[in-house]
């Protein structure tokens, strides 16, 4: 029964944070792909990948993360697991964040010097 409880309780709030910063980062990097790249449809484009690979890998992860769950016993066990779990996706959020942020940063400091 605790391991229900924590699955809902997991997918839920993992669901929650996956669509709505995948929704903030895209309409927010609309404007600066267009700063970016001067071509409106292909800033759109990159801008649906970028989403559509972020969406892949949150899914992959709450998938693996599912698979490997362990029995849990009390409620304090559920939200240790729980949070330890959401802690990891939040971290993973921000690695890519990161990551996509300061390629487009190089990649348009190279756009500058030519």
């Amino acid at each position: 029964m605790f391991n229900i409880i924590s699955y809902m309780l997991f997918l839920s709030i993992s669901s929650y944070i996956t669509i709505d910063v995948g929704r903030r980062c895209f309409n927010s990097g609309k404007v600066y792909l267009e700063y970016l790249i001067k071509d409106k449809d292909f800033c759109l484009t990159v801008n649906r990948i970028l989403l559509g690979s972020y969406y892949l890998v949150n899914l992959g992860y709450i998938a693996i993360s599912l698979s490997s769950w362990g029995k849990i016993t009390s409620m304090e066990e559920v939200l240790a697991t729980v949070f330890r779990r959401i802690g990891y996706i939040i971290l993973i959020l921000c690695f890519l964040h990161f990551t996509n942020i300061l390629m487009l940063y190089i990649l348009r400091k190279k756009l500058t010097i030519k």
